[in-house]
């Protein structure tokens, strides 16, 4: 049962920001594309100006928070999590189109914007075209797939720092590197990106997001939740190979699985916990290490309480 506190601030946010969505007690399960989580006690879908508000009057109450995307590589915990979520959406998700730039809030799908530029005939994007991820989540974690990466079409990124400063970054200020960002050291929050593209032929550019969406449906397991990729890719490794010459295509931890179509995700079968999903995850970097002297690193973002 929410506590008192908790209540009572949910009510003050609904009052005072009515144009986003107050929940309380809300199943993160619902907000995840693993369909994993147990309840934030406070559930927000921000509308796109009420992101500096909102976590301004957060900070006052001292009450913890944490920004998703579209919740497309997290695990949450079965316990849930604690405090307010704040989930930059289909309210923070305008595109608009400036000759060879895209200039787009961070709730937009990233699937969208690439879609969006190819219709203008922007090319630079097509890479990003099946990644379920949002722009903002993107440039957190500097997303990529099919030999590009976000890094590659930033031209400048709107963040919040951790005191609360508004600063136009770079890629190069961001850090950028394979699934990292200066972000996920720091608590900062993207609300804006600006991408720099190419004019190109529509047709082509269409044609190639065609040729990548079919590539995912024969690789990747797509009927099943999940995350995405479940670990970084080692140095001079891939990790489903690596998970897959261990012998561990299908194996199991409750409902929690090892996809045999592609060693490198982890799919939840019906009722995966995030227990199961951690465990297996220890399981599978323990038998590689023992067989290859590889540690694996997630690549899935964990959070909510009693981590372990």
């Amino acid at each position: 049962m929410l506590n008192e506190k908790y209540e009572i601030i949910a009510n003050e946010l609904k009052a005072t920001f009515p144009n986003s969505t107050v929940l309380t007690e809300e199943p993160m399960k619902g907000h995840t594309t693993f369909r994993i989580g147990g309840p934030a006690d406070i559930y927000i879908d921000l509308d796109f100006d009420d992101i500096t508000p909102v976590i301004d009057y957060l900070k006052k109450t001292d009450i913890p928070f944490t920004v998703i995307g579209n919740g497309s590589n997290l695990l949450v915990s079965d316990d849930g999590v604690e405090g307010v979520v704040l989930a930059l959406g289909k309210k923070a998700g305008k595109i608009e189109i400036a000759d060879t730039k895209v200039v787009a809030q961070a709730g937009a799908l990233l699937s969208t914007v690439a879609n969006v530029a190819a219709e203008a005939g922007l090319t630079g994007l097509e890479f990003a075209s099946g990644i379920p991820g949002t722009l903002g989540g993107a440039v957190y974690m500097n997303a990529g797939a099919y030999g590009g990466e976000i890094k590659d079409v930033i031209e400048a990124v709107t963040v919040y720092t951790p005191d609360f400063k508004k600063k136009i970054l770079t890629a190069d200020d961001l850090q950028l590197s394979y699934r990292h960002s200066l972000l996920m050291e720091e608590e900062g929050y993207v609300t804006e990106v600006v991408l720099r593209l190419q004019k190109g032929d529509k047709a082509e550019i269409k044609a190639r997001i065609e040729e990548i969406k079919n590539q995912r449906v024969e690789k990747q397991p797509l009927n099943f939740p999940s995350a995405g990729s479940t670990f970084k890719r080692p140095t001079g490794y891939f990790a489903g190979k690596l998970i897959d010459d261990a012998g561990l295509r299908g194996y199991s931890v409750g409902d929690a699985q090892v996809s045999e179509k592609h060693c490198g995700f982890v799919i939840n079968k019906g009722n995966a916990t995030a227990h199961d999903v951690l465990q297996l995850m220890q399981d599978v970097d323990e038998k590689v290490y023992e067989k290859f002297g590889v540690h694996l690193t997630p690549e899935v973002r964990i959070i909510g309480r009693n981590i372990h």
